[in-house]
């Protein structure tokens, strides 16, 4: 099975601020805002939502194939996927710069992110048609990165009877309640974190039940409270992994799209499909940087146990 990722490649700059944001904006000065914020450290890491869950995926022991856009200072990046035994053949490059995602992050883990594009402007378009010609079975993910390849992709996918998983993320607020309605309903999982599943819900008119009638899932994703699938028939409260230490929640929910990835391809259980989400997920909140955290098949399984009170096999 390969797995189609089409997402955004980045380059995330992680900065700590060591007080909380809440103690330096001052709600009646809101439309007059403006702030700065000393950082203790700076760190230049790999990211992307495309990159991120390809990464993951990897360490899952799945074979993904990035659909994405790059730029001309992509190189050190494009040799670190491939290290990672990721397929980086179809990456469009152009005379731009990578995208670059600048993330605060204060003690209370909230967080401020400025996100510079670049490259990503520029749709990569891949045919789906050519990768399927050499592959006997895909499954793809559309996640937040360029605006036409949402579409391109959920329409492609779509028309070639392939089952992939629509996750709209930092992109509902510009894509329109009909590209919305489109991709969710043609998907076979809809995802979202709480906040996001309410704006897309708001913006479209539609309900669960609506949702429920066209996807098998509605993923919601809560933080610390962990996880809610929905089916037509049920829907199921996934508990959080316990992390051995915090350091920065970046990353967290693509590592969780992995997890499910491999759960619903590896034909587990709806129950068992969250917990290994959940347990992905815990792994990139112990590192700095979304691509920094690794483990062997027994590491996760073994924490796998630990946390949940059951075995497993990947």
């Amino acid at each position: 099975m390969k797995i189609l990722v089409s997402g955004s490649l980045a380059f995330d700059r992680i900065m700590d601020f060591s007080g909380r944001f809440k103690d330096h904006i001052l709600p009646e000065k809101i439309h007059v805002l403006s702030v700065s914020f000393m950082v203790n450290r700076l760190r230049e890491k790999f990211g992307g939502t495309a990159g991120n869950i390809a990464y993951s995926l990897s360490l899952l022991k799945e074979t993904p194939i990035i659909l994405a856009t790059a730029g001309k200072d992509f190189q050190q990046y494009s040799d670190w996927l491939k290290k990672n035994n990721i397929d980086a053949t179809y990456i469009k490059l152009v005379d731009d710069f990578t995208a670059a995602a600048h993330i605060f992050t204060d003690l209370d883990n909230n967080q401020i992110t400025g996100f510079h594009p670049g490259a990503m402007k520029e749709a990569s378009h891949v045919s789906i048609e050519s990768i399927k010609s050499e592959a006997d079975e895909l499954f793809g993910i559309v996640v937040a990165g360029n605006l036409e390849d949402m579409t391109y992709y959920s329409k492609e996918y779509q028309r070639l009877n392939i089952p992939y998983i629509f996750d709209p993320a930092q992109q509902i607020p510009v894509l329109t309640a009909d590209q919305l309605k489109f991709a969710i309903q043609g998907a076979r999982i809809f995802i979202g974190n709480d906040y996001e599943i309410d704006l897309v819900l708001k913006k479209t008119n539609l309900t669960k039940q609506d949702i429920l009638k066209k996807t098998e899932l509605i993923v919601t994703t809560m933080g610390e409270q962990g996880s809610l699938i929905e089916t037509k028939d049920k829907s199921i409260n996934i508990p959080v992994a316990k992390p051995h230490e915090i350091k920065d929640p970046t990353g967290a929910g693509d590592a969780y799209r992995a997890g499910l990835i491999k759960g619903l391809l590896g034909n587990y259980s709806i129950e068992q499909t969250g917990r290994l989400a959940a347990l992905s997920a815990v792994y990139p909140i112990e590192c700095y940087g979304t691509q920094e955290h690794s483990y062997t098949s027994q590491e996760f399984i073994r924490r796998y146990k630990e946390n949940f009170n059951e075995s497993i096999k990947l």
